[in-house]
């Protein structure tokens, strides 16, 4: 099999999280309730983008697609809602550059639902990559704490305490706010670039909810056409087996649903969803043939 054959699995849990962070991220980072894998950034920032590209995200968090981006070589551009995950973004950028990393990067604190009037108009036509994901459902994410005799208590576990923020606003809410991104990520593209995102599906009142499925309509209806739908393991690969790297509140949800006798599995990736302008794909028959790792 050729080394070089594009694979639909990508495995971006050979390290754990922490690991990949260390000596790369400031150690605050870890303070943000739920962050793209390192491993994850780099993977499709080298497969769908080259050296002095411009690569967006515009809901930065601590800025992982930018870092990722500027250590690449490429530039990058976040847009981060909440100002304390903005100032992070930009310390983030600033320890990659003091580390060496040659690309240019710049977060602006403002609402992604608003592009047009948040980012520099003359970007407009240039971007080579939308990277991002979304907030969605209560975090499992956080630090635990174990007290003898009291438990464990839970800590930055939220994403924000502003009921305006996309974390808030429910899966109808969510989805709305998606389309109106989705639509200015789109007006920033340059013709043949990409918009990608990690999502996942998870469970609400016993029921789980496809977001990511949901998410494939949104973008369709916001003048992109998915081009490939990819896996990215949250699990690392050793040999045929999976190597688990659930966080305690993903383990205990699922612990609590089966002593309730409900079937359920922890999650072990994350959904890949790739898009491209429709009128740069072509039609939707040309298109399908070209979609790998789509069901």
């Amino acid at each position: 099999m050729p080394a070089d054959l594009p694979l639909s699995v990508w495995p971006t849990a050979q390290r754990n999280a922490r690991s990949q962070r260390k000596g790369r991220y400031v150690e605050i980072s870890g303070h943000h309730p739920a962050k793209m894998l390192p491993a994850i950034a780099q993977r499709a920032i080298a497969t769908y983008t080259k050296p002095g590209d411009l690569v967006l995200d515009p809901m930065a968090g601590i800025g992982s697609t930018l870092v990722e981006a500027v250590h690449l070589g490429r530039d990058a551009l976040g847009v981060e809602y909440e100002p304390e995950w903005a100032d992070l973004a930009k310390a983030n950028l600033a320890y990659a550059h003091s580390n060496g990393a040659t690309g240019h990067g710049e977060v602006v604190c403002g609402d992604a639902r608003h592009l047009a009037g948040v980012v520099d108009p003359t970007v407009r036509g240039l971007v080579a990559l939308v990277l991002t994901s979304p907030p969605y459902g209560p975090s499992l994410h956080g630090r635990v704490t174990a007290r003898p005799g009291l438990g464990i208590t839970k800590s930055h576990h939220r994403y924000s305490t502003d009921p305006a923020n996309l974390a808030h606003v429910g899966l109808d809410g969510l989805l709305d706010a998606m389309g109106t991104i989705l639509a200015g990520c789109a007006r920033l593209l340059r013709p043949a670039g990409v918009v990608a995102m990690t999502v996942r599906p998870w469970w609400r009142a016993g029921q789980l909810v496809d977001l990511p499925g949901a998410l494939v309509r949104v973008g369709e209806a916001s003048g992109l056409v998915l081009y490939e739908r990819n896996v990215a393991l949250l699990a690392g690969l050793r040999d045929e087996r999976l190597v688990p790297r659930s966080s305690f509140f993903a383990l205990e949800q699922v612990r609590k649903a089966r002593a309730a006798g409900v079937p359920r599995l922890v999650t072990a990736h994350e959904d890949f969803l790739v898009f491209r302008l429709a009128r740069t794909v072509g039609d939707r028959t040309g298109t399908a043939t070209r979609q790998r790792g789509a069901k």
